[in-house]
């Protein structure tokens, strides 16, 4: 299945550690009101039942709005809930792989460092590139910031579409433009927010702006 390069222009990333009391489904509607265009449903912490009980609920609101809509890691969960596919690291389940259990039509994303890692991940039936970390980010302890040309790099590798994540701000995004990247993935910079609706409309607009640079 191949996703446009307009999906991946505000690319939101849950994380349920910032909930403080609200629904992460309305959260997540409120984030596609605010005009993210694409989810990634991603709960370190789950177990499988809860996973999927929360992943049916996110469902239906990215249904609601036609947003496509990816588990993070866990195909299994992709599969129990008809998602629109999955979002796989280097550790994680081969895009090969996942491309076999998933078939033809679903989204598969790929976590690339590299030019070399984006051209296998393609090779390998990836629709779109995640590349970063963009800037430091407190979300991933171990991951350190790609350089400029890095992401150039690697958005230049491939010619599927490629988000920019890590430490992705509204203060920085723009420092992104001409970077080659089709769009930023972000989570606390939606999802810790006290409106995430808010945030996400002027992430977008600035996201629009680094693309049109």
């Amino acid at each position: 299945m191949n996703t446009t390069k307009y999906a991946m222009r505000l690319y939101a990333v849950t994380d349920s550690s910032w909930l403080r009391g609200r629904s992460l489904a309305k959260m997540v509607e409120e984030a596609i009101l605010g005009g993210a265009t694409f989810v990634q449903l991603r709960e370190k912490e789950l177990d499988q039942e809860a996973f999927i009980a929360l992943a049916k609920e996110v469902k239906q609101v990215t249904s609601r709005y036609h947003v496509p809509f990816v588990i993070n890691d866990n195909v299994e969960v992709a599969l129990a809930v008809n998602a629109d596919g999955v979002h796989v690291g280097q550790e994680d389940m081969a895009a090969a792989k996942a491309r076999q259990l998933l078939g033809p039509d679903k989204i598969i994303g790929v976590s690339c460092k590299t030019p070399e890692q984006a051209k296998k991940a393609q090779a390998d039936g990836a629709d779109y590139i995640g590349t970063g970390a963009a800037f430091a980010t407190t979300t991933k302890k171990d991951t350190r910031a790609l350089s400029r040309e890095e992401l150039q790099a690697v958005a230049e590798a491939v010619d599927i579409p490629v988000v920019a994540i890590g430490g992705i701000n509204a203060g920085n995004l723009l420092e992104l433009s001409g970077c080659g990247v089709d769009g930023v993935a972000v989570v606390s910079a939606i999802f810790a927010q006290d409106d995430p609706r808010a945030a996400a409309e002027e992430l977008r607009a600035l996201s629009d702006q680094m693309v049109a640079r």
